[in-house]
């Protein structure tokens, strides 16, 4: 006869296996109905942060697909993020671009905030180009900048990959040493000399918001190594990752973080910038597509 804790442990894993099999159906259900809407095979994901949705718009041939339309996926409720997926030829890659995001301080689980990876995965996309707004921590940034993202700290982050391991998205303990992938991280370097545009790199620091961090929050972040700090990207990085994507970030630095000049934060201030900012980033993104190696 079993004892209570060997019960409970059971328990535990009967419950895990049973939401982790209900994310992938409904991850599985969702890619479905995408793939019966388009006649191509998307090549790369792109996830378009806080302001920067417009980039979306120079998608060809696309194929627009409301967030509400597609089963099981959330509903973005934040300023900035329209909530539609953009199916397409982008400068001569073929790909999916999520115009919005979901993020964890607006009441989502994990894995409804990983969820749009999931469903890369099952549309047999193995890379994504990931874009947030974010705060500059490093004082040689200033509003305007654009970084690639090196590596990210994500002390603060639940982790998507919590619970029963699904060995079909990937392994148990997957490696980060090379999160954002070495060889796209040259090709938007040397996109970025093409264009002429001063480009920055740096670490992303995640926090989980929707409050912005304290001055001495932002201290802490930067004698842990951080250039720039904000509330997205790194549980869809992780994801992506344990699926075996390769990863490129960008961050549009939108404002100085806190305690770093005397300007309070506001996100009216983020969507601001970001749309100051959007035709650099066009032309950016633009570029590295252009020179993307699979």
């Amino acid at each position: 006869m079993l004892k209570k804790q060997e019960w409970c442990i059971i328990c535990i894993k009967n419950v895990g296996a049973r939401k982790m099999n209900e994310t992938m159906n409904k991850a599985a259900i969702a890619a479905e109905y995408i793939r019966n809407k388009i006649d191509f095979q998307p090549e790369i994901g792109i996830i378009l942060g806080s302001g920067l949705g417009s980039l979306a718009d120079k998608i060809n041939d696309a194929v627009a697909i409301d967030y509400n339309e597609i089963p099981g996926f959330p509903h973005t409720t934040v300023e900035g993020h329209t909530g539609k997926l953009i199916l397409g030829s982008f400068f001569g890659r073929l790909v999916a671009a999520m115009k919005g995001r979901f993020h964890y301080y607006e009441g989502y689980d994990i894995n409804q905030v990983v969820f749009g990876i999931r469903v890369f995965k099952f549309l047999g996309i193995g890379s994504i180009l990931v874009t947030n707004a974010s705060g500059g921590i490093n004082e040689n940034f200033k509003p305007g900048d654009l970084m690639i993202i090196s590596d990210h700290i994500s002390f603060f982050s639940p982790s998507p990959l919590r619970g029963i391991n699904e060995e079909s998205y990937g392994k148990r303990f997957p490696d980060m040493c090379n999160t954002y992938d070495k060889d796209l991280r040259e090709i938007a370097r040397k996109s970025a000399e093409e264009l002429s545009l001063d480009i920055k790199e740096g670490v992303y620091a995640f926090t989980q918001g929707p409050m912005y961090e304290t001055p001495a929050e932002i201290r802490a972040l930067r004698i842990l190594g951080a250039d720039a700090v904000g509330m997205s990207t790194v549980p869809e990085v992780i994801a992506a990752r344990h699926s075996g994507m390769k990863v490129l970030g960008v961050s549009c630095i939108t404002n100085m973080a806190a305690g770093i000049g005397n300007n309070s934060l506001n996100h009216e201030e983020v969507i601001k910038t970001a749309g100051e900012t959007e035709q650099k980033f066009t032309m950016l993104v633009s570029k590295i597509m252009e020179n993307w190696k699979m």
